[in-house]
């Protein structure tokens, strides 16, 4: 079988342009997290994990490098584990295949390990650049944090959370901290959407 892996970062995010490329015989896996969570700690990513262990999933799609992650080590761990259980994996913005004839294309594990410091590098200049624009702005007392009393009410606070939600919802089994690891959100905020869907 033929699978489809997709992540966008936030729930406002179209998945539209990862599954330009997509047809009617692939599974398709969506996770709407951080690509800097681990792959295989991501709730959909696991469920292709287990369908591939399970000898369900032989060929799988990516738009790009960086929808497996963030990390150059996470990225060329996945990579190799999908070598190993001899899954080739299609990546649409290059053209290729991580196997050919059942063996690893050079090309191809050139050319993602690049993308993949890159994709590292480029998550990195960001926060670089949101750390320093909010150090300006705190400079210039443009930003001076959320007003008091001014905190979004539970409707907004389970609507920006989604994922949470969905989370807490589906896996009820899981631990307060795992399920923040897995939505990339602190603690606290997964104990405060908890309070909300407890009430």
């Amino acid at each position: 079988m033929k699978a489809r892996y997709i992540r966008v970062s936030s729930a406002t995010q179209n998945t539209i342009r990862q599954t330009v490329n997509a047809n009617k015989d692939e599974q398709v896996f969506i996770d709407v997290i951080s690509g800097a969570v681990p792959f295989n700690e991501r709730s959909e990513a696991s469920k292709l994990i287990q369908a591939i262990e399970n000898g369900l999933v032989t060929y799988i799609s990516v738009e790009a490098i960086d929808r497996l992650g963030r990390n150059t080590f996470d990225i060329q761990s996945t990579i190799e584990y999908f070598n190993k259980m001899n899954i080739t994996v299609k990546v649409d913005n290059l053209g290729l295949e991580s196997l050919v004839n059942n063996k690893v294309n050079p090309t191809f594990k050139i050319i993602s390990d690049v993308l993949a410091n890159v994709s590292e590098m480029e998550r990195t200049n960001s926060k670089e650049r949101q750390a320093q624009g909010i150090k300006i702005a705190v400079a210039q007392g443009k930003f001076k944090g959320r007003v008091k009393g001014s905190g979004a009410s539970d409707s907004e606070v389970l609507e920006k959370y989604k994922l949470v939600v969905k989370t807490l919802n589906n896996h009820s089994d899981l631990s307060l901290r795992k399920i923040a690891s897995i939505s990339n959100v602190s603690l606290a905020t997964v104990q405060k959407v908890k309070k909300i869907l407890d009430k």
